[in-house]
């Protein structure tokens, strides 16, 4: 790669992440607000925070309050991403939706399973770090532990985790360093811009985290 093409790739990145700020704001309503980002250092990408151990660098929120910094409109978003255009792109949730946050094993698992069952689902995002996340309503965060305890497990135990109020999670396509970028596992579209309830979708997921977890188990004994 020449020199030109080297310096045109984070440039083209850039483009990217406002391009999808943007379009998360204008065309799901979805609040969003720029986070860290990737800064080449003696041949290595660091987070932009300082932080040589960074545990997601360039992806997560550089102030403390990024929740009044959040917002759902385009032009908005246009100009907080011109100023620095490599920001990640980070979605609050508890507002327009909440996450359910699972193992990426399990998450294909109950994927393919809530399919077959032609359930109704949101957009999915899978992470470099091997998490799978389903967008549903507002409120599945704090119902979540106590359906799947209805179930017969504890959502700690079988790593099915809720994300709602006060939490945010990196959307597509952001990168967490060298790890390589958040990716849709099932894109938005107008078919599934109505989110499903926590309700329809905790069954297949608690099931295939809590089988993951069983096996995850006897693999270590």
């Amino acid at each position: 790669m020449g020199v030109t093409e080297a310096a045109q790739v984070p440039q083209q990145r850039g483009e990217q992440l406002l391009d999808a700020a943007v379009r998360y704001a204008e065309e799901r309503h979805w609040d969003v607000f720029p986070g860290t980002w990737l800064e080449a250092v003696e041949g290595r990408e660091l987070c932009s925070c300082g932080e040589a151990a960074c545990p997601l660098p360039g992806a997560h929120a550089d102030r403390p309050d990024w929740a009044g910094q959040a917002t759902g409109s385009g032009a908005a978003a246009r100009r907080m991403w011109s100023k620095q255009p490599r920001a990640s792109v980070l979605l609050p949730t508890g507002r327009t939706f909440d996450a359910l946050d699972v193992p990426e094993s399990a998450g294909f698992l109950a994927l393919a399973r809530m399919e077959r069952m032609d359930l109704t689902l949101g957009p999915v995002t899978c992470t470099p770090d091997r998490r799978m996340l389903f967008f549903v309503l507002p409120g599945a965060a704090a119902k979540a532990s106590e359906l799947v305890r209805t179930l017969g497990w504890n959502a700690e135990a079988i790593d099915l985790v809720g994300r709602g109020e006060g939490h945010y999670l990196a959307a597509p396509p952001t990168r967490v360093g060298g790890r390589g970028a958040v990716q849709w596992a099932r894109k938005p579209t107008h078919a599934n811009r109505w989110l499903p309830d926590v309700d329809e979708l905790i069954s297949p997921l608690a099931y295939a985290c809590a089988r993951e977890a069983a096996d995850a188990r006897a693999r270590v004994s």
